[in-house]
């Protein structure tokens, strides 16, 4: 796996984001309610907490409550580190249990957006925005882009910057940010 996805401002964890498909999906887990950097550069520090090692199995296998205090550092990973601490963990077990505990499973192979994106909100942690999101997210930074992807991923399908789907500098960052702000600013939502 090889993306071109660049949020986090630190080049080792932006590395680890587009060749680590466990990354991947924890950072995208991690993205609500916290700026895009923070998230995206959470499985970088897992992976430094972990002893250099990022792996579904390891982290499904632990004991939950070590986990989440692993979790919480400090510094905490996330806003809320305890229950984010929990979905990580039930995200692992979920792909070991589903998955053979290989995060590239749950879109290995898909023969359509709508399939992938059903595979993806079967992923504890992820709903219907967050699961279109990352279909839009692996169809334009990692060419992951199965047939009707962009219907799948609607609205985040389109070349309006408006997620992490469409981030791949400093510079697509900041349209985002800006588009962001813009309909924050006028009432609207992303999906508007």
């Amino acid at each position: 796996m090889k993306g071109t996805l660049a949020v986090t401002g630190n080049a080792e964890a932006d590395e680890l984001v587009n060749k680590n498909p466990l990354a991947l999906l924890l950072a995208m887990l991690l993205d609500q309610q916290i700026p895009m950097e923070w998230a995206f550069i959470g499985p970088y520090r897992l992976q430094e907490r972990m002893g250099g090692t990022l792996d579904a199995a390891v982290i499904a296998a632990a004991d939950p409550e070590a986990f989440v205090a692993l979790v919480k550092g400090p510094p905490a990973l996330h806003r809320f580190p305890g229950s984010m601490g929990k979905r990580i963990h039930d995200l692992c077990l979920y792909l070991v249990e589903h998955h053979g505990g290989r995060a590239e499973d749950v879109w290995s192979g898909v023969a359509t957006g709508e399939e992938l994106r059903a595979r993806l909100r079967a992923l504890p942690g992820f709903g219907d925005e967050k699961s279109r999101i990352f279909v839009a997210l692996l169809a334009k930074r990692l060419s992951i882009a199965p047939a009707g992807w962009q219907e799948a991923a609607a609205p985040f399908g389109d070349d309006v910057p408006r997620s992490v789907a469409d981030i791949h500098d400093g510079e697509s960052l900041a349209k985002v940010r800006e588009w962001k702000k813009a309909r924050k600013a006028a009432g609207q939502t992303k999906h508007d």
